[in-house]
């Protein structure tokens, strides 16, 4: 499972993490994603989706 959302596409953001001393570490921000039963097509299908575009009702849950 990829972790990107199947609707908006947002996914993994690369970066540094900065400590107090200005030391620069990788790191990875992770969307929030949930696996939720929503109807595509007119058929209802497990789909990968962010909190962001089901609280804004992009996703008709099934």
């Amino acid at each position: 499972m990829a972790k990107v959302c199947e609707i908006c596409g947002k996914g993994v953001v690369y970066g540094h993490q900065i400590s107090h001393s200005n030391i620069h570490t990788k790191r990875k921000w992770l969307p929030n994603l949930q696996r939720v039963r929503a109807v595509v097509n007119g058929t209802r299908r497990r789909i990968t989706v962010c909190t962001t575009c089901l609280k804004s009702g992009k996703v008709q849950r099934a």
